[in-house]
């Protein structure tokens, strides 16, 4: 298609399409500053001096730029202890969460498998109604795993979502004459699991790692509920316990943290800066997560919705 191709369509456009076009344009225009600067106001505020963001100064550039806030942060061992234990949940968590996702959506999307449908509404069942925080909180308790590790990397262990999303991408996108050509080679179901399906399942599988990932990393309520340990805290309780008391009180290590970098500085002023700064570097995995993940991401999503 060469150029006037393009200048006779686009003379052909009635001023009413202009007008819709432009102001479609300006709408998205507007949606995309509305999402975007916030994002931006937390990398300035977090760059800026602490009595200028507690004069609400800052709002399109850092005023009197300052990395007192950052400072502040790396002087604080507590919290990055929780941030080593959130990244080896998510991890841990994650990896385990895909592989009995897809385990557990291979066999429901297998013809031969009785009895799936009346698991598949058990599963749907549960996702709408559980047993509630109390009872499950006395019997995570008494199976021991209260003030545990083990507690913050299984529990949402299989999002029953994500386990249809699957279940839908291997009857779509796997076909069933594979599955008998490899039985006609020899291969049992765990064969073909680990060498046909999981190879094939590369864009579901970037799908679930993102699913689980984001909220693995975002899970502030688990420790709140079943950790009394400070040392096994993940990083979102521990920032909540912090900006939870930044404006009314300081804790006292971050507190402590802060007077070794600026003794004559407003510990308020700073923590109100600091928070800033957490949001930026608590972030930052889960953004890598995304870049690297993006092309099959998308991908996946589309093909894991359509309905066998």
């Amino acid at each position: 298609m060469d150029d006037r191709t393009v200048t006779v369509r686009t003379n052909r456009l009635s001023r009413s399409d202009r007008t819709f076009l432009t102001i479609n344009n300006a709408f998205w225009v507007v949606v995309l500053f509305a999402v975007l600067y916030p994002l931006y106001l937390i990398i300035i505020a977090s760059l800026s001096d602490p009595s200028a963001l507690y004069s609400g100064q800052v709002i399109f550039w850092p005023v009197n730029p300052s990395l007192v806030g950052y400072s502040a942060i790396f002087q604080y061992h507590a919290l990055f202890v929780s941030y080593l234990n959130s990244i080896i949940y998510t991890v841990t968590g994650t990896a385990i969460s895909v592989i009995v996702t897809l385990a557990g959506a291979y066999t429901l999307s297998r013809r031969s498998f009785p009895g799936k449908k009346i698991l598949m509404m058990f599963f749907v069942f549960i996702m709408f109604f559980n047993g509630g925080l109390i009872p499950t909180f006395i019997t995570l308790k008494n199976l021991g795993f209260y003030n545990t590790r083990a507690i913050l990397i299984l529990i949402g262990c299989v999002s029953v979502w994500n386990l249809m999303v699957a279940r839908s991408f291997i009857e779509t996108s796997i076909p069933h004459e594979l599955y008998e050509s490899a039985v006609i080679d020899g291969a049992d179901h765990f064969t073909y699991f680990f060498r046909i399906v999981m190879p094939l399942s590369t864009t579901i599988i970037a799908v679930l790692v993102v699913y689980y990932g984001v909220g693995k990393w975002n899970d502030y309520f688990t420790g709140l509920v079943y950790i009394s340990d400070s040392k096994l805290l993940p990083l979102q309780t521990t920032l909540r316990q912090i900006l939870a008391t930044i404006q009314s009180a300081v804790s006292s290590d971050f507190a402590g943290a802060i007077v070794a970098v600026t003794p004559n500085a407003d510990a308020v002023k700073v923590a109100n800066v600091g928070k800033y700064c957490m949001i930026v570097i608590s972030t930052g995995p889960i953004i890598l997560l995304y870049l690297f993940t993006q092309k099959y991401f998308l991908k996946g999503v589309m093909i894991g919705s359509l309905k066998g």
